[in-house]
């Protein structure tokens, strides 16, 4: 079954180009029932069986295959982001608990005006807001859109900070002293927008949790957010019992 190729006159090395092949494969779904053996690559890549191993032991390193002695390397299972309900969570403290490194890509840091968003915070609609929108990874891999809105007033020095790798509330606090102590938060599932699932590299059917949330800090509303996430690598979690009902986890 040959046919795939890889640059044999580049300079890149035949296994690091292997190695981003099956990346690629892999982000599109290609292997969602089962991973090619060693040999079903060698004869497929027209390569060496070293330089499979080689490519296979970056992958496995990285946590992307898992591959035992005498068996088939096969997808590592991605591990699901928790967020606990009823508590004042950050995304990117949940992400990191789940083992996961966290990153972002800051698409907009800005100052602006929106009468919808002002409403919602209680202000008038020109009054300026600073905006953040970010796509949020985990684990290197795309989990979230996330847009926030909060009064410039408040968050002004924020637009000093590199969101790329640290949480909004950590910044938040740091640099204006402002701690959200209480919010309100809605989640519903939605259809993907074809945008969205460009940007999330979801597979085919998969629905994205859209989760709005206004938070507020010594009861005055600071901050309004949409996240959109992905539902197969996020969950909601709770705990009960029979006589007390929920007992929201708090982290």
């Amino acid at each position: 079954m040959a046919g795939r190729t890889l640059d044999r006159a580049g300079s890149t090395p035949l296994w690091q180009q292997l190695q981003t092949a099956l990346l690629e494969r892999l982000s599109a779904g290609e292997f969602a029932s089962a991973f090619p053996g060693e040999m079903a690559l060698v004869e497929e890549y027209d390569v060496s069986r070293s330089t499979v191993r080689q490519a296979l032991r970056q992958l496995r390193a990285d946590g992307v295959i898992v591959a035992e002695r005498g068996r088939q390397p096969r997808v590592a299972a991605v591990p699901e982001i928790h967020q606990p309900l009823g508590a004042l969570y950050s995304l990117f403290a949940s992400v990191e608990a789940a083992g996961l490194s966290q990153d972002s890509v800051v698409r907009v840091l800005d100052v602006r005006a929106d009468g919808v968003v002002a409403e919602r915070l209680g202000l008038e609609g020109s009054t300026p807001l600073v905006y953040l929108e970010r796509l949020r990874l985990a684990g290197g891999e795309p989990l979230a859109i996330d847009r926030v809105w909060l009064p410039a007033s408040v968050a002004s020095p924020l637009l000093e900070a590199d969101f790329s790798h640290t949480s909004l509330y950590g910044e938040l606090a740091a640099r204006t002293g402002v701690r959200l102590d209480a919010g309100h938060e809605d989640v519903h599932a939605v259809i993907p927008t074809p945008a969205e699932l460009k940007q999330l590299h979801c597979p085919g059917g998969t629905a994205l949790f859209a989760i709005n949330r206004l938070g507020s800090s010594q009861g005055r509303a600071v901050e309004w957010r949409q996240t959109r996430v992905r539902g197969d690598r996020f969950a909601l979690t709770a705990e009960f019992t029979a006589q007390f009902g929920y007992r929201f986890m708090q982290r």
